[in-house]
Formats: structure tokens, C-alpha cells, sequence
């Protein structure tokens, strides 16, 4: 028998397969998300993420009366994100936007001041702002609760990885970033190098990477009031079984604050939630 996923993964994963590492073609890509909203993880996951450039390819992939719901990454100037909603049709729905807002060293508040009208320009779509962590991050996220305070769907993104070793966020830079969020009732998404659930090092490239179950313990702990030492310490622990047992406690609940992040595979952090029994592989006794 089919079981749902609980509520705690719920929309964990948004699909990223066209963006790298994984560099799926378009084709391939809204294939394979074919599958997976046909398949027993289903709720697992959240859109397919395209970027903007690729919008104008997607009509011709889509069947007549196929719904497809995508993400749009902004790899083109900001302001060419506010014609979106006329570069899709019916069978489309724009469920969110993500736009960087500067580069790592840059002012951000320019590109945020840019940024905050788009959500009056799309129905019913979430944009959030990814910002560096960096100089003016605690500004950008001011910026941003206010504009969320005066009704606005926008919100904040963090990189936790990439190409470069220094592109990795420490445990303790994370966690101040979570508690920033939290002290500022503002969600977030969080994107790369979040493929497995438990803190661990990639044998290919030498990087450290965060696990996203990790992430789940820090930002339960923070959202009860934990300070930042609290939440750096879970994002650095490494033996699995507390950790495991904190997301099991919370399994049939709300993810606090987290919304969610981006990966290029769907099945690696899949599998890893099945072989810690946080999901029981599709099949109930």
C-alpha cells in the first residue's frame, strides 16, 4: 500500500535536474518530473526548478492538458523576471522565484529594491531573495521582514556549497544565519550541496557538506529558542542517531521557518531518508 510521506518532508526537495551538477537536459528533466509526481514519494516533492531562460522551450514539452508547476531561477537581469507571467500559458503555474541579488561582496539592497515589487506582478507565486553570506546580510533580511510584515510573498535563499570550498557555510555561520531568520520570523530556502541527510565529507572533492537532516534538528532547536551554539552543534554532528530521532519526534509536523531547498537529484536525499527509517520505502505492513 502506497504511504504518504510525512508532513515534515512534505515538499522538502524541489526538483533542481537541469542545474549542476546533474545538468539534465529539458526534455529529460520534465520527464523524470513526470515520474516522481506519479510516484510514492510524490509529496516529497516540491516544483521543477527551470531557469528563466528556459521558459520560452517548456510549452512544446508539456501534453495539451498537462499541469506543470515550476520554480523560476533568475539567470537573466531582474527586471526581465516582472514578464514572466507572459512568458507562460495556462498549462504553467509559477509556484516561486528565486533571484540572487548580488554577488559575494556586493551591497545588497540595490538588487533587493529591485526585487520586492515582483511579487505583485505574479499570482500567487513566493519570490525569495538570495542573498550572499556576506557584508549586508543582516540589512538585506530587514529589509526583507518588512516587506513580508506589509503583506508581501517574499523571502530570503542561502547557498550551502558550491564549486569552491569557501562557498560552504561553517556551522556556526549557519546557524547564525538561521537565527537571524528566526529572530525575524522570516522563511528561507537553502540550495546546494544538500544531497544527504547527515553532516559528512565528499570523498571526490574533499568539501564538507551539511545534511539536511541537520538542518531540520538546528532549525526545530532554533525556532524553540535555541541560541546559536545550540543549533552550530547540530549542524555539526555527525552521528546520525540523535539527529534521526529528533526529525522521527517531529515527523508528523510543520518544517519551522525551512522551506525547503533545491537539489539536482530527487533520489539521493530520497534514499537516505529511507535507509535512516524516516520513510518507510513506499510500503506499509
Amino acid at each position: 500500500m502506497s504511504t504518504q510521506v510525512p508532513r515534515l518532508f512534505t515538499g522538502l526537495v524541489d526538483d533542481a535536474a537541469v542545474f549542476p551538477p546533474g545538468s539534465a537536459t529539458l526534455p529529460e528533466a520534465v520527464a523524470a518530473h513526470r515520474r516522481h509526481r506519479a510516484a510514492w514519494y510524490a509529496d516529497l516533492v516540491g516544483p521543477l526548478l527551470l531557469p528563466a531562460s528556459a521558459l520560452p522551450e517548456l510549452p512544446a514539452l508539456l501534453g495539451p492538458d498537462e499541469q506543470l508547476e515550476i520554480g523560476v531561477v533568475g539567470d537573466v537581469p531582474i527586471a526581465r523576471l516582472y514578464q514572466l507571467r507572459d512568458q507562460v500559458d495556462s498549462r504553467i503555474r509559477i509556484r516561486q522565484v528565486e533571484a540572487a541579488v548580488a554577488k559575494r561582496g556586493e551591497d545588497p539592497q540595490p538588487g533587493l529594491a529591485e526585487l520586492v515589487g515582483l511579487p505583485a506582478h505574479l499570482d500567487d507565486a513566493d519570490v525569495y531573495a538570495e542573498i550572499p553570506l556576506t557584508w549586508g546580510l543582516l540589512g538585506a533580511l530587514d529589509r526583507l521582514a518588512a516587506e513580508r510584515a506589509a503583506g508581501k510573498r517574499i523571502a530570503a535563499k542561502f547557498r550551502t556549497g558550491g564549486l569552491a570550498a569557501e562557498l560552504f557555510p561553517t556551522p556556526v555561520e549557519l546557524a547564525a544565519v538561521i537565527g537571524a531568520c528566526r529572530d525575524r520570523k522570516l522563511p528561507f530556502k537553502l540550495t546546494a550541496g544538500l544531497h544527504h541527510a547527515i553532516r559528512h565529507i565528499d570523498p571526490e572533492t574533499g568539501f564538507t557538506h551539511h545534511g539536511f537532516v541537520n538542518i531540520l534538528a538546528a532549525t526545530a532547536a532554533g525556532d524553540a529558542g535555541a541560541e546559536v551554539t545550540e543549533m552550530a552543534e547540530l549542524l555539526a554532528a555527525t552521528d546520525p542517531v540523535p539527529l534521526v530521532e529528533a526529525a522521527r519526534s517531529r515527523r508528523d509536523q510543520n518544517r519551522p521557518l525551512w522551506i525547503g531547498f533545491g537539489s539536482c537529484s530527487v533520489m539521493e536525499p530520497l534514499i537516505d531518508l529511507v535507509r535512516l527509517g524516516l520513510v518507510n520505502g513506499g510500503y506499509e505492513e
